[in-house]
């Protein structure tokens, strides 16, 4: 007989029972280990479509290359709504070794992107605006020619990488970027955002992240070594009031009357440069600066343009307001764990919690997979509320960011036939999928319209408020969790009605044309409404805004004079232009067929203008190298204050995502079915 089969018989039914109950209870405990304590990660492994940023360790070791970037200096001067800024990167190579330099860093979602200037010792060199492949292929030539040469790219709307080749050890490059942007008044105040670091992006499965979603970053908690400075003027047509700043401290420079102000950073024990620096004023009486801006141009071929600012009435009474249907669609992935969840709890806790009983409501949470709060939107009832308000007190940051199928799942939930339904979603918008946001937001107008909550302190603005343009919402940035009753309440005035619709502009007595926007979307709340486009002849005549408000027919009339014109507005040629391209970007995005592409391209190169198919190359003639190319050197980033290392796959606890939950509940319904199939041997055991 077998030993072994021997052995096996002679054991006795509690043995066996036991050894089974242990066998079982360690798959289980190895499984939930794995799937509860497993990293979670914006990169998983071996999937370079999820490419994150990676951690850069210093090193003194000698001969090490230091890393070229040494400061960067903003300088700011804001004239009227318009803002013209400066960027100058200092670059030196301080080590034994030719160089290459690349350097990923954000610019504002609005800033059109004119120019760009090279210097190196005592010269000075002017970049060239070039068609995409045309500037990395005059780029790679000069490298390899031992020629010092800087490539500026835009890689999103507000992300750019900056390649600097052949730095010679010693060199000092001073690398010198300019734009403008429009400020739009919001509330009656207006703002002013310089962003200071990229956060990091999670790609997601479909792919669509650039070479910059890899973007070195330091530690969190580690601040850049390179230094940083801002200055701003501001010059108002009215009196200045209450100049502050959310981000950082200011030590403001009175002006000589008080309709203009200057100001630096103040050291306050931060790091300056790892959040968004964030400038708010308004003008005396809360008054916004309405009127008509006419800019003559100069030479045969000048075009004229102008700038209609319009203030709306005012909203609304609440009682007024018909009942609504609300889906918050809020984001608990790695990068929103600590700050920016604790906020996004507080934000909602009073967004929910300010509906009507008349209201419905559902809340959506996602990551890498998405869980409702309930199948079907329920009541605003005080129950319902305290519910969802427990469910997100629960709730810890972890895994990926997944917005597209959130999204898809937001747009498949059912609601009431004849409810007007907004979708709210809350997130930082570490991700690269912006295009393919906006055109499946495009594609659902007819199901609701979607307001966007960044959250951070440094969120990807050209996701949050490219969402909230195309699903004809509004963008909302809570870069302070102070700020999130006043951002709360702000969404309120402007969900509970439109204030104007079915808005129509025209001129009389002045021929434009190439008015952007083609159209005019409903205005909500107060922000104000703004006109871009060309003009000939004579400025006379009249700009005549129409539209419909809650209190019936509403109309507004500026007048055209000499006093529009504005010789020293040359920025709204750019800006002009850039409006013209987002429009034309936006439609790329809705059909995606690549026929949009020419009409760009030849915007960015007619009015030199950064865009998705054009860069700036500059190139030093003189050749200072042997046509060694040299070692490529990455600078690396400060992760964005608040921000953990969840945010590039860092092992961390996190709430388990409904499959992990699924897996633990098989495991746990696996060992109690053993444990009654032993109960069930003993009884019968015992009766035997």
């Amino acid at each position: 007989m077998n030993p072994n089969l021997s052995w096996r018989r002679r054991r006795s039914p509690e043995a066996c029972g036991c050894g089974l109950w242990a066998f079982t209870a360690l798959m289980a405990l190895a499984a939930f280990a794995l799937l509860v304590c497993r990293p979670v990660l914006a990169q998983e492994a071996g999937n370079d479509a999820t490419a994150s940023p990676y951690l850069v360790v210093q090193s003194d070791t000698p001969g090490t290359d230091r890393l070229p970037l040494k400061r960067t200096d903003v300088d700011v001067r804001i004239a009227g709504v318009i803002a013209d800024v400066r960027v100058t990167q200092t670059y030196r190579n301080e080590g034994e070794r030719t160089l290459e330099a690349r350097y990923v860093f954000p610019g504002s979602t609005r800033a059109a992107v004119g120019g760009m200037n090279v210097r190196i010792a005592d010269r000075l060199i002017t970049a060239q605006i070039r068609e995409k492949q045309q500037a990395r292929l005059e780029y790679q030539e000069a490298k390899q020619a031992g020629q010092t040469a800087a490539l500026l790219e835009a890689e999103r709307p507000n992300v750019f990488q900056m390649n600097v080749a052949n730095i010679r050890p010693g060199d000092e490059v001073r690398v010198e970027l300019r734009y403008s942007e429009l400020l739009l008044p919001q509330s009656g105040r207006y703002q002013f955002v310089y962003p200071t670091v990229v956060g990091p992006r999670y790609v997601g499965t479909g792919g669509g992240g650039g070479q910059w979603s890899a973007q070195p970053t330091l530690p969190a908690g580690t601040a850049s070594a390179a230094a940083f400075s801002l200055r701003l003027s501001l010059d108002a047509p009215l009196a200045l009031a209450d100049i502050r700043s959310s981000s950082h401290a200011l030590a403001l420079q009175p002006g000589r009357d008080d309709r203009h102000a200057a100001l630096t950073l103040r050291e306050d024990g931060r790091p300056l440069a790892n959040r968004d620096f964030v400038l708010d004023f308004a003008l005396a009486g809360e008054r916004i600066q309405s009127g008509l801006m006419l800019y003559p141009g100069s030479g045969p071929d000048a075009e004229n343009f102008f700038l209609a600012m319009v203030e709306p009435p005012r909203a609304v009474a609440a009682e007024r307001i018909v009942p609504r249907d609300y889906l918050f669609v809020v984001d608990i992935s790695g990068s929103m764990h600590g700050f920016p969840l604790d906020t996004a709890r507080a934000l909602l806790s009073r967004l929910i919690g300010g509906l009507r009983p008349s209201d419905t409501f559902n809340v959506m949470l996602f990551a890498g997979s998405n869980r409702m709060l309930s199948p079907r939107p329920v009541p605003a009832t005080r129950p319902n509320i305290e519910r969802a308000l427990r469910t997100l007190t629960d709730i810890q940051g972890g895994g990926s960011t997944e917005l597209i199928p959130a999204l898809r799942q937001a747009y498949a939930q059912p609601k009431a036939e004849g409810v007007s339904r907004s979708i709210v979603v809350v997130t930082d918008g570490y991700v690269t999928v912006e295009r393919e946001s906006f055109a499946l937001v495009r594609e659902h107008l007819d199901q609701a319209n979607l307001f966007a909550f960044g959250i951070g302190s440094s969120v990807n603005r050209h996701l949050i408020e490219g969402l909230a343009r195309a699903g004809r919402g509004e963008p909302f940035v809570i870069t302070d969790e102070r700020q999130a009753p006043e951002q709360a309440a702000r969404f309120r005035r402007m969900v509970e009605s439109p204030v104007l619709t079915g808005l129509k502009a025209r001129f009389d007595g002045l021929a434009v044309y190439d008015v952007e926007p083609a159209r005019l979307p409903d205005v909500l709340g107060e922000r104000p409404v703004v006109l871009f486009g060309k003009w000939r002849g004579t400025p006379q005549g009249q700009l005549v805004v129409e539209g419909r408000s809650a209190e019936g027919p509403w109309r507004q009339v500026l007048p055209v004079s000499d006093d529009s014109l504005a010789p020293q507005a040359t920025a709204l040629r750019a800006l002009w232009a850039r409006d013209r391209i987002a429009a034309l970007d936006d439609q790329e995005g809705l059909e995606g067929s690549g026929q949009q592409r020419v009409a760009i391209t030849a915007l960015g190169l007619k009015y030199s203008l950064l865009t998705a198919y054009t860069s700036f190359i500059a190139v030093d003639q003189v050749v200072r190298g042997t046509g060694d190319a040299g070692t490529t050197v990455d600078q690396p980033q400060p992760l964005p204050e608040g921000v953990s290392e969840l945010a590039l796959g860092m092992p961390v606890p996190a709430t388990p995502e409904p499959e992990t939950l699924g897996a633990v509940a098989v495991a746990l319904g696996m060992l109690a079915m053993l444990r009654r199939r032993l109960r069930r041997h003993d009884a019968r055991r015992l009766t035997a």
